[in-house]
This record gives C-alpha cells, sequence and structure tokens, in this order.
C-alpha cells in the first residue's frame, strides 16, 4: 500500500498515543559500525551467581536446592507491604502518595545457561503455572489491585543477573501504562460493545500481514503501532481477562508460544535476543472488568544487529515516538525466522 510508503502517525488504541512511522529512512546508507555479536557460553551452574540453588543472595538468604522453579520475597524490594500510608500535598501542584505492594523474583530453572528460547515447553509451561498461581496469590491480598509480571532480558535492558529469572511487582493502585489501556478498552467497549483486543485480532487474522507465529490458543504478531523495532503483542484467540483463566491446553500453547517467539528473536541476529517482556491483565481489586483481554508485550530493543540499538532520544523524548522500519516488515523478517533455534544446527 503506498500510503505506508511515505512518513505517517499511527494510532495505539490501547494508548491513545500516535507514533511517526518513517519508512523512507530505511533507504538511507548505515554509516555505523556493525560488530560480530560475543557469543558468551553461560555455565550450568555458577558458583557466583545468587540465584543459583544453593548459593547465598547479596541479603544472606540461602537459596534451596530447587530443581524446577523458585520464588522469592525480592530482597532489594521496590515496593513494601508494611509502607505507611500518607499524603503530600502544597499548592496543588506538588503532591506526592505513599505506595504499598509487593515484589516476588522467579527463577526460571536452576539452570543458569538457560533462556526461554532453549528451554523446552514442558518447562516453561512450569513457569505458566506459576504467574497463575502468583497471579491469584498476590491478588487475593486484601491492597493489592495489580499484579505486573515480568522479564528483563539481557544486560542492555537492565538486567544484572544472566540467570534465567523474572519478577512480579504487585501494586496498591494500578501503574500508568495498564491504567491506560484499562481506560481505552473500557472506552472501546462502552462504543462498540465488544472487545478491542479480539477485535482488533480479528483484522490481524483477515490481513494476516504482521502475523509472526500462531498456533490454537495464541497469535503473536507485530503490532500495528509498534515502537520498538521487532515489537511484538502476543494475545489469547480466547477472550481471558487474567492468564489466570487459561486452561492446561491453553498454558501449554502459551508456553509454546513464548518459545517460538523467542527462538525467532535469537535467530534474528544469532544472539541471545534481549528484551523486556510482560503480561498485561486486568486488576485485581475484586471488581469485573469484562473490557480485558490479557496479552504479553515483547520490547526488544534491537535495530540493525546484535549490536545496532535503537535508543529513545531527541525527538522521541522531546515530541513523540518514532520507527523507520515498518510493522509489516518487521514482522516478516521474524516470520521467516525458523522455529528452531540457532544453535540446535
Amino acid at each position: 500500500m503506498k500510503f505506508f510508503e511515505n512518513p505517517h502517525r499511527r494510532l495505539n488504541p490501547l494508548t491513545g498515543e500516535w507514533i511517526l512511522v518513517s519508512p523512507h529512512r530505511t533507504k538511507r546508507p548505515w554509516q555505523g559500525k556493525v560488530e560480530e555479536a560475543q557469543r558468551i557460553k553461560q555455565p550450568q551452574y555458577d558458583p557466583g551467581c545468587y540465584l543459583c540453588p544453593g548459593n547465598t543472595r547479596a541479603g544472606g538468604a540461602v537459596n534451596p536446592g530447587y530443581k524446577t522453579t523458585f520464588v522469592f520475597e525480592n530482597d532489594f524490594a521496590a515496593l513494601l507491604p508494611e509502607a505507611p500510608q500518607g499524603v503530600f500535598e502544597e499548592h496543588d501542584i506538588l503532591r506526592a502518595h505513599t505506595e504499598r505492594g509487593i515484589c516476588r523474583v522467579i527463577c526460571f530453572s536452576p539452570r543458569h545457561d538457560l533462556t526461554l528460547a532453549i528451554m523446552e515447553v514442558a518447562d516453561i509451561d512450569r513457569i505458566v503455572c506459576i504467574w497463575q498461581e502468583q497471579y491469584r496469590d498476590l491478588g487475593a491480598v486484601e491492597f493489592i489491585n495489580y499484579v505486573q509480571i515480568f522479564e528483563n532480558r539481557g544486560a542492555v535492558m537492565g538486567c544484572s543477573n544472566p540467570h534465567p529469572h523474572g519478577q512480579i511487582w504487585s501494586n496498591e493502585t494500578i501503574p500508568q501504562l495498564p491504567a491506560l489501556e484499562h481506560d481505552r478498552q473500557n472506552d472501546y467497549l462502552r462504543r462498540h460493545n465488544s472487545c478491542l483486543l479480539c477485535d482488533y485480532l480479528n483484522v490481524e487474522q483477515q490481513k494476516r500481514d504482521r502475523i509472526v507465529y500462531e498456533n490454537d490458543s495464541f497469535v503473536a504478531l507485530v503490532p500495528f503501532w509498534a515502537v520498538w523495532p521487532y515489537e511484538t503483542i502476543l494475545l489469547p484467540r480466547a477472550h481471558h481477562g487474567d492468564i489466570a483463566g487459561l486452561s492446561a491446553t491453553g498454558r501449554r500453547d502459551l508456553a509454546d508460544a513464548l518459545k517460538i517467539v523467542c527462538v525467532k528473536y535469537d535467530n534474528l541476529f544469532l544472539t541471545s535476543f534481549p528484551y523486556s517482556m510482560g503480561i498485561h491483565q486486568q486488576p485485581t481489586d475484586k471488581i469485573s472488568h469484562e473490557a480485558w483481554h490479557f496479552h504479553f508485550h515483547f520490547y526488544p530493543p534491537l535495530l540493525r544487529s546484535a549490536m545496532v540499538r535503537k535508543f529513545m532520544v531527541g525527538y522521541e523524548m522531546l515530541g513523540q515516538p518514532q520507527r523507520d522500519i515498518t510493522a509489516e516488515q518487521a514482522a516478516k523478517k521474524l516470520a521467516e525466522c525458523s522455529s528452531e533455534h540457532y544453535t540446535s544446527t
């Protein structure tokens, strides 16, 4: 479509934000340095890793000799359950509210050298089980109204330890980005009497030019409004407000989709692909949220190679998000990547 060959804006219906797309810029010559990715092979067990089984963490606690997954309270939590409640306000300008919460860490595996891309589907299924359990457990706490599950992968995304793990920050209030999605999904339901992401998925399945991978229960695609070069969204075909509603079959299909998306990411530049990944799902405030359709966001920074990344600077910090490669081009590249990890051949 000629329209998409010229500069244009795309609307993110989940947040209401506009994204500038400049596809003509991909034709400019690249003069930056492109380096070979350094492939560092991790050991199966690292005696210096504070997440490996049997090792001592920074706070002095000793990890058990866990065999599958391991969940513990974050030793350096950003949120605390016992934080005293209070409000600070001056001149209707300076405002601050205390925020209570609970933070946990999930070790995906006792193996230090694994990632979701090279784990077995059955092992990822176990992680999904833990996500379900933690969502229910934390959501049942009286003052917890939102449970944010996420993983940072790679040093460039701020991950300080390569051991496969994720985090959960559960808040007293709904964080800003899920709150935006909350409002937009509710607004769409009021206007159309249907689910925003159910309708969006129907459109994508008809067009089929942004789909990366699909199975019986899930579809992974590059969203029309993607900001990051190879951003993806992972959507359940059925309408579920949260991950806890998945059946055993749905959970298995989610594990399969997570693995394949991560494999394709690694195969794109033949490296352990960095990203931030997280689940957006309905609040746990004991209120019915018919509009919510849970989903995963993957935000990877790599642009041209394992050493060339996208940074949010200049215009994007002062104006609005911008991208060069279109969502359709990104989806085509990812879809064409093998579903077999490059290290297995």
